[in-house]
């Protein structure tokens, strides 16, 4: 199996030959590609330089492609990567046993003297959002790779998706396989923590970023109508409420041990000023550490807060938001109000009911801007989505990772579907469900506060966290996923005569 790889490395500013190095030594490497324009061109055997000003473009990997001899291709992700010595040897058993297109593995990550393991997901066919984490060593079958080129064209012209689209063509045919075992180090600045990482970020909702993300949009998109699970802009009715309300809208805020700030959260939804009549529920679920005291003596001076105690002990954010809507107390809107967050004016309850009302939406979604524990702006500010349409949101909605808050439900179609009984996602798999059939209705104003402090549970998050969070909403992606797929298919279906 020797001389059967050709590497890709990365040869960006700055760029050291210590990665040459580390990669030339494996034998199993023939050849090796480098991309980019570095500050020198290596000359040494076995080497070849491809000048690539955007190196994740379109032209860049099928020039790649159509270049390569071998039989594989191994991706060197840009960083200071060291493959175990045997790590080529393992990758290819694998991929010539099993005829995966792509496989990659965990890895480990290194900052001054503290190491630590970087486990990464097992690809799935949900697994469409472009910041999957494949790790630094990524072996393609250069066949898997032309022929899913052949059967599904050459990479459009992107400046930035290139490998993005490829990778989708490969999964519609091959299987990606992760290999769970840690085959590479990446060397990272001492200052860089290892081993813990913040909630995902915001760039899909920079303003900055716009041309990026349509790039990337356009290249899920058409990896969706590939597979047969692209939705038209064409939506259902939304039901007529087979029963009566006690109030119009019902704010609903589940609650653990948020002694802190749920005080403020409940002031903000009671201080809402509407043309129709609305109520507080809150689900204090089991807190113990004053919150239920705070809760109590604040329902005794307003009526309208309604506070439901579960009896069960095993429910998370959704199974809460399942008590609360399927309450006498609840209205027939439920409006999204998290427990150490607040409404940025007095108005938000009128405007997202106007909007469920008048566009005849399942959902009505608005922006929010990030805050600290002093309710000061910070870093990225505000988030408002406007990668949102009317043509395509729900279709680039299973790319990203959230949809935005604050979130107003029409509560008659969520008694049917209901909340999975989890504490991340649960919002984002109501609002999937929900635009497989439904119109949602978008506010870009900010109107809501979303805080940021030491408190919130997803403050800092370990990388084994985060690795479960992205598997759960790939997950749900995939569900989705078979479910439009299914849809679609019995629309091809002609109707029984």
């Amino acid at each position: 199996m020797k001389n059967m790889i050709t590497a890709i490395i990365f040869q960006s500013k700055g760029f050291r030959n210590e990665i040459l190095q580390e990669v030339l030594r494996l034998p199993l490497v023939s050849r090796i590609l480098l991309l980019g324009a570095g500050d020198e061109t290596p000359s040494r055997e076995r080497c070849e330089t491809i000048p690539a000003a955007d190196i994740y473009s379109g032209q860049v990997w099928n020039d790649v492609v159509a270049r390569v001899a071998t039989d594989y291709l191994l991706y060197v992700a840009p960083g200071k990567v060291r493959p175990d010595l045997r790590a080529l040897e393992r990758l290819l058993s694998v991929a010539v046993e099993t005829k995966a297109g792509l496989v990659y593995a965990d890895y480990a990550e290194r900052a001054g003297e503290i190491m630590s393991e970087h486990p990464v997901c097992d690809h799935q066919e949900g697994s469409i959002r472009d910041d999957f984490d494949f790790g630094p060593l990524i072996l393609m079958e250069t066949d898997a790779a032309r022929q899913a080129l052949k059967k599904h064209g050459a990479i459009p012209s992107y400046r930035w998706a290139g490998w993005y689209d490829l990778r989708l063509k490969i999964s519609a045919e091959r299987e990606l396989l992760h290999l769970p075992e840690r085959l590479s180090l990446v060397v990272k600045a001492a200052r860089d923590k290892v081993g813990e990482s913040k909630k995902a970020g915001f760039s899909y909702v920079d303003p900055q970023n716009r041309d990026f993300q349509r790039e990337m949009e356009d290249a899920a998109t058409a990896h969706l109508k590939r597979i047969g699970a692209w939705l038209a802009p064409v939506f259902k009715e939304v039901p007529v409420a087979p029963q009566s309300f006690p109030v119009e809208a019902s704010v609903v805020i589940p609650v653990r041990n948020r002694v802190r700030t749920v005080s403020d959260a409940v002031k903000s939804a009671l201080a809402q000023k509407t043309v129709f009549p609305f109520n507080v529920i809150v689900v204090d679920n089991h807190s113990a550490d004053g919150t239920t005291e705070i809760l109590s003596a604040l329902a005794g001076r307003f009526p309208q807060l309604k506070l439901l105690a579960p009896k069960r002990r095993d429910l998370s954010i959704g199974g809460c938001w399942n008590e609360a809507v399927s309450s006498e107390f609840c209205g027939r809107y439920a409006v999204q109000l998290d427990s150490d967050d607040l409404y940025g004016g007095d108005d938000v309850l009128q405007r997202l009911v106007e909007l469920l009302r008048k566009e005849k939406c399942a959902l009505a979604v608005g922006s929010y801007t990030i805050v600290d524990a002093d309710l000061r702006e910070i870093p990225p500010g505000l988030i408002d989505h406007r990668e949102w349409s009317e043509e395509n949101g729900r279709n680039n909605l299973l790319r990203v990772n959230g949809i935005g808050a604050p979130r107003a439900f029409d509560t008659t179609l969520l008694r049917q579907i209901g909340f999975p009984n989890v504490g991340y996602g649960e919002d984002y798999a109501v609002t999937l469900r929900l635009s497989r059939e439904y119109r949602i209705g978008r506010i870009y104003d900010s109107l809501y506060l979303c805080r940021r402090w030491e408190g919130n549970t997803d403050s800092v998050l370990t990388v084994e966290q985060v690795n479960r969070y992205n598997a759960y909403k790939d997950r749900l992606r995939t569900v989705e996923i078979k479910a439009r797929q299914t849809m679609n298919r019995k629309k091809d279906v002609p109707d029984a005569k």
